[in-house]
């Protein structure tokens, strides 16, 4: 699998660097980090390649490429309302819309409060173009102790999203 990862926030930074770094070793990663994102120096992961934002030709801004899937975890509000609108003026920008266009799957993660009329206004566009819509919301059924259990069942349901398998979580009913 072929996976873009792009990290368009600075408040949800860390979610982005766990969720690359709990992949499975056999998928094949593509980061984009924003100028506008905090700066994460490491990545635990053995396949990650890292584009330049500003890279608009790198490989995995045309559809020819083979991305599997795209998730942009955090989605920032400007990264969310220039995808809404057809804006790809930067690499992050620029594959979502290739997903768009190609019809992969794309998980946008928005983390901000409350949401203005407007980003909900765009989040409506995008999820009825398909764009699957998830941010990093608790889900107390879990049974979660820490905050770092909290993490692993929020990218956990990610992975389910984009059909990748894992275990960082306790699934309804497993443990019966």
């Amino acid at each position: 699998m072929k996976l873009v990862v792009a990290i368009t926030g600075a408040s949800g930074v860390e979610l982005g660097r766990k969720f690359v770094a709990y992949l499975p070793s056999h998928i094949e990663v593509h980061l984009v980090v924003s100028d506008n994102a905090v700066t994460v120096e490491k990545f635990e992961h053995p396949s990650v390649t890292r584009h330049t934002p500003d890279n608009i030709a790198a490989s995995i801004s045309s559809g020819s490429f083979g991305v599997d899937a795209t998730a942009i975890i955090p989605c920032s509000m400007n990264t969310l309302a220039k995808i809404a609108c057809g804006i790809s003026d930067n690499l992050a920008t620029r594959v979502a819309a290739v997903a768009l266009k190609e019809q992969k799957k794309l998980l946008l993660a928005p983390r901000e409060l409350p949401l203005s009329p407007i980003a909900l206004e765009n989040m409506h566009k995008l999820a009825t173009l398909g764009v699957i819509i998830a941010p990093p919301i608790m889900g107390y059924y879990a049974n979660t102790q820490t905050l770092e259990e909290m993490e692993r069942f929020i990218i956990g349901k990610w992975y389910d999203i984009l059909g990748i398998e894992h275990s960082l979580y306790e699934r309804w009913g497993e443990g019966e």
